[in-house]
């Protein structure tokens, strides 16, 4: 029997270990493989040789159990560019070397380019012999070929909670006040969506919500603000951080240097802090920036139940299609229906994934541009619901750690 290799990629979720989870159970409860390896710091693990049996790490269902509601990469993540034939030459010799007949990378869009590039060499070269297989995963939700990613539930319900909670804080003082909140998503704008989900509880949410899909016009959002700020004391605002302008450039552009990542990825942090001081300075009002940061990924103690199972079942379906010989495909999750919530698990050509970006539809933006419609709601609803039974020690959630 051949080994399975899995390592992880990208920016972390609180469900991407939930994967990771689906993955070595399925492999195990399989009886086709001799021993399951996790590559640490993903594919330049693998290039590097640094594995683990994951056997040694995880024992039981209690560990199986902790490690679905311990947040972040436990196999540590990487963002190495593939750019060269000769990495997947290397790559293809690693594994054979290791005895690994399967692959499978979890990830978001630059991982299933490595998933791409690779199941294509193994194809060009006539490699049958190691099945390359994708589990997609990324709190932006803009992978294609899938009706939503795993960890972006769980982002979706932090990122909703955090604004009920927000708009509760906001309202304490009769002075007029502003309050803009940053948060994730680079060219898509799914988790400010997510945002109006704040709703949902009773209260106002968010009174003005801009997504980095439509352009963003500052005296657009200055006359939105101050209109708000006429029938009431303080406004709640919420934009992602990717929005641009007109001619293209990034509103963060202003406060940020031209650092990137090294798949050529602006850091663009930092359009809240740019709003706050155009306020500011035009409105004079009192106003303040929150950057969400981190937390919208990490916060695993209010993951999605719906997420986490989901993400799980991913995993195990990216498993059972690499034990049956599949490669060159991404795990899916399709929605049959939005009320009940039914989905199914299946496979998608990876070339149909890689190298593209699934962004919010136009019309489920209102045509002010600065909210959200129902159908968006309709859409969000199903994946933030439940909630996990987290285990807890000295009063913080318990996390199972690879690492000493």
């Amino acid at each position: 029997m051949k080994k399975l290799l899995v390592a992880q990629s990208g920016g972390p979720t609180a469900a991407i270990n939930a994967t990771l989870a689906g993955v070595v159970q399925c492999a195990y409860s399989s009886g086709k493989v001799s021993e399951v390896l996790g590559a640490v710091n993903g594919i330049k693990g693998v290039l590097e040789e640094r594995f683990l049996n994951l056997g040694l790490h995880i024992k039981n269902v209690e560990d199986f159990q902790l490690l679905c509601q311990t947040p972040a990469a436990a196999l540590g993540s990487c963002r190495l560019k593939i750019k060269e034939r000769t990495q997947l030459e290397q790559i293809i010799t690693v594994l054979r070397r290791h005895d690994i007949g399967y692959f499978i990378y979890i990830g978001g869009n630059d991982s299933m380019d490595t998933v791409a590039q690779l199941s294509a060499y193994c194809e060009e070269e006539g490699i049958s012999d190691i099945c390359i297989m994708g589990a997609p995963k990324t709190i932006d939700n803009d992978l294609m070929g899938t009706d939503h990613c795993p960890g972006f539930g769980s982002a979706a319900k932090y990122i909703a909670s955090t604004f009920a909670e927000l708009e509760r804080d906001c309202h304490v003082y009769d002075v007029k006040a502003v309050t803009i909140v940053e948060v994730m998503g680079r060219n898509a704008g799914w988790l400010t969506a997510a945002s109006a989900l704040a709703r949902l509880g009773g209260g106002k949410g968010p009174d003005l919500i801009y997504l980095c899909e439509n352009s963003f016009d500052t005296d657009r959002f200055l006359s939105d603000v101050e209109r708000c700020l006429e029938s009431q004391d303080s406004v709640l605002v919420a934009i992602s951080e990717g929005i641009k302008g007109a001619d293209g450039r990034y509103v963060s552009e202003q406060v940020q240097t031209k650092a990137a990542d090294n798949f050529g990825h602006a850091y663009i942090a930092g359009s809240a802090k740019v709003l706050e001081s155009l306020v500011q300075e035009k409105l004079g009002c009192k106003v303040r920036s929150i950057e969400l940061n981190l937390m919208q990924r990490c916060a695993a103690h209010i993951a999605s139940a719906v997420d986490i199972e989901e993400s799980r079942m991913l995993g195990m379906k990216a498993c059972q299609c690499a034990l049956e010989g599949s490669s060159g495909r991404m795990a899916a999750v399709i929605r049959k229906t939005d009320v009940p919530y039914v989905v199914e698990f299946k496979t998608v050509p990876i070339s149909e994934v890689a190298n593209a970006e699934k962004k919010v539809p136009s019309d489920w933006i209102t045509d002010s541009g600065n909210d959200v419609t129902e159908e968006m709601i309709t859409y969000l609803r199903p994946l933030i619901q439940g909630e996990n039974k987290v285990v807890y020690e000295n009063g913080i959630p318990k996390h199972l750690s690879f690492y000493e």
